[in-house]
């Protein structure tokens, strides 16, 4: 069966085995997040069919990525497939599939 996970700092801070994929990003389950390396920020941004994201800071062994990580806790209609599961930059956190 095949998995995603995310690493940063080579650290697995998630791993699933089922997953949505939604504009290219994968958003892991909750279930499957690591959470004691997530931090819930103050940030907020918008999207028209999804609704208003929140953010994590990433933060292993010293190393920190601010707002690497975004959640939908209220999705619009839409978007109600990915409500709490989180997607991460591909700049800042290593996302594999396979």
């Amino acid at each position: 069966m095949p998995t995603a996970t995310a690493v940063f700092n080579g650290k697995t801070i998630a791993k699933a085995d089922t997953w949505e994929t939604v504009e290219g990003n994968v958003y892991f389950p909750p279930s499957s997040l690591d959470k004691s390396v997530l931090t819930v920020t103050d940030t907020h941004t918008g999207c028209p069919w999804k609704g208003t994201a929140s953010y994590y800071t990433i933060k292993v062994d010293g190393k920190e990525a601010k707002d690497a990580a975004w959640f939908y806790p209220e999705p619009k209609e839409k978007a109600t497939n990915i409500k709490d599961h989180v997607a991460f930059y591909k700049t800042k956190v290593e996302i594999a599939m396979g």
